[in-house]
């Protein structure tokens, strides 16, 4: 870059952080202090101020470094998604991760990718059965569907919200069922090693969606790392955020890489990075399909992909919150931490979320069960459920919220079987899928449980409102 150019976009990156530091101060992690950021943020004032249930947490960090790609004007995914995936595999300890545009992409990329003929007799194909949760966010599910395979519904623990994983054997069809995609629900690992035990025994592909929990661990190993695939999302609400974005993580097995790749990038059997050419070194020596020989690689496809790939301008944001990420983490703990001990006196009236493998909490910490497995949450929000006969509803309880500008959220789709979708595809094709059980927990999820936010961006004083206005609307119910 010329001296005169370097210059001026140190200038222009200079006055983006200051620029930064002044309009988007609400928008720091709720655990700075002004003396730590060097600006005041913007008072808040209960029952005027939201109270979000999650959102962007960001510095001017991000900013200058999604201004300095632009300058750049690279543009189409390239050395900051380059850098992004190594940053995020290594942090879950995987052999690669792939960046596309969403978290959604990320699950129909990965359901995509195992049916690829180049799996042999381990691919699926259309009819073939994949085990998955009923309560849940719809896109866990849709690939399952949008692919031609067959989602089995198991029902949720409505305490932990995952999968009940007793379940697995009765929903397992030999020779039909060829793979599980649960996810980690609000940031709660599934017992994942009853799940990989049952996949191992089966010879079943295993996806972790992730979406919700980057930062979670299980017996100390980071979630996103047990199954052959894991996906990723970062919307705003999630752990790191760049706008959009989302990634499919291979734990060991680089062909998984390369079909997901294909996947993402048009289908195409090409794996030249953009803007490089003859990377195989075979370009014009090869003969595919009923291609003649010799056509160029890079125009040859041997799947029917799509194009889902970022920017790298949200590639550089999303460098800039990997740094930040072991901070988020821990303010999520500590978070949920705080809304628990003050919560604590409402037990008569309300249940409160549980790790996997936990069976009780105290201002100690957790009690755990009998199976030496531990699961350590970062949380995507604090899940509330009201009891059955408590003087008020779930649906009172997020009214009086919404009143007092505290933001809430159900868990996403509920019991996604009773969604409009689901049931107009019951009635267009009754085998359309499958459900094990009466799915009561799942349907308790939708009907009891309503979640505030334990993200990175609330602050003390926002907590104890949220705290104060939750014990204040039991008291006048109770």
């Amino acid at each position: 870059m010329h001296s005169e150019a370097a210059k001026l976009k140190e200038e222009i990156l200079r006055l983006t952080r200051e620029f930064t530091r002044l309009a988007h101060a609400a928008n720091r992690p709720g655990y700075e202090s002004p003396e730590e950021c060097g600006v005041e943020r913007p008072p808040f004032v209960p029952g005027q101020t939201p109270v979000p249930y999650a959102g962007r947490v960001f510095t001017e960090e991000e900013v200058a470094a999604a201004v300095g790609a632009t300058l750049d004007f690279w543009l189409t995914l390239g050395p900051e998604g380059e850098a992004f995936e190594k940053g995020l595999a290594e942090f879950l300890g995987v052999k690669a991760s792939v960046l596309c545009n969403s978290g959604s992409s990320a699950n129909l990329l990965a359901v995509a990718a195992l049916s690829s003929p180049r799996l042999g007799v381990r691919r699926l194909k259309p009819g073939d059965e994949v085990i998955t949760v009923a309560a849940g966010f719809p896109t866990t599910a849709a690939p399952i569907l949008q692919n031609g395979f067959v989602p089995v519904f198991i029902d949720n623990d409505p305490l932990t919200l995952n999968g009940r994983v007793e379940q697995l054997e009765e929903a397992y069809v030999p020779g039909r069922t060829k793979a599980v995609l649960m996810a980690h629900t609000l940031g709660n690992p599934f017992d994942l090693a009853t799940v990989t035990e049952f996949c191992r025994r089966h010879d079943l592909w295993l996806i972790e969606d992730n979406c919700d929990a980057l930062g979670c661990a299980y017996d100390g190993r980071p979630t996103g790392s047990f199954g052959d695939l894991s996906t990723q999302s970062f919307y705003p609400p999630h752990h790191l955020t760049m706008g959009e974005g989302g990634a499919v993580n291979i734990r060991d097995n680089l062909k998984l890489r390369v079909l997901v790749e294909s996947f993402r990038d048009w289908g195409r059997d090409c794996w030249c990075a953009s803007g490089k050419d003859n990377t195989c070194g075979r370009r014009f020596q090869w003969k595919l399909g009923e291609l003649p020989e010799g056509y160029d690689h890079k125009y040859i496809y041997s799947h029917l992909g799509y194009n889902l790939k970022p920017l790298d301008p949200q590639a550089a944001i999303g460098r800039a919150q990997l740094l930040k990420l072991p901070q988020f983490i821990q303010a999520r703990k500590a978070n949920w931490q705080r809304l628990r001990g003050g919560l604590a006196p409402l037990e008569e009236f309300l249940d409160f979320m549980l790790p996997t493998h936990a069976i009780g909490w105290s201002p100690e910490g957790f009690s755990w069960d009998s199976s030496g497995h531990r699961a350590d949450c970062s949380w995507f929000g604090f899940m509330m459920l009201v009891k059955p006969g408590a003087p008020f509803t779930r649906t009172e309880l997020a009214r009086a919220l919404d009143a007092k500008k505290i933001g809430n959220r159900m868990l996403f789709g509920g019991n996604l079987v009773r969604q409009p979708a689901f049931v107009q595809l019951r009635k267009d094709n009754p085998a359309a899928f499958r459900v094990v059980g009466d799915l009561a927990g799942a349907d308790r999820i939708m009907n009891q449980s309503v979640f505030i936010g334990a993200y990175p961006g609330l602050t003390p004083p926002m907590l104890d409102y949220m705290i104060q206005t939750i014990a204040e609307f039991v008291r006048s119910r109770g």
